[in-house]
């Protein structure tokens, strides 16, 4: 019983793992790559504008990254977030 309980736990917590945002502010361009609806340029660009202009304060920043419209930005709404924007600043000036 013990090993069922265990099991449906790991399975649960896999879940939630799966289905939390993507944060713009400390994501690899790996792990952006893995969220559908941006490839590999995409990811590429929106890092390399966070390491040019420092953190994105909301989504809505993401307009301002070349291939990134209010309708792509709408798509990824749900699957993206900028968590604590200015801990990600902090963590940068470190």
């Amino acid at each position: 019983m013990k090993r069922i309980l265990s099991s449906i736990a790991l399975f649960l917590a896999g879940i939630g793992l799966a289905l939390a945002a993507v944060n713009i502010n400390t994501a690899s361009v790996d792990e952006l790559n893995t969220v559908k609806g941006i490839g590999p340029s995409k990811a590429k660009a929106i890092v390399e504008y966070r390491e040019k202009n420092g953190p994105y304060k909301t989504l809505d920043d993401l307009k301002e990254v070349k291939g990134f419209g209010t309708k792509s930005v709408d798509k990824l709404r749900d699957e993206l977030s900028v968590g604590d924007a200015s801990a990600a600043a902090s963590k940068k000036k470190k």
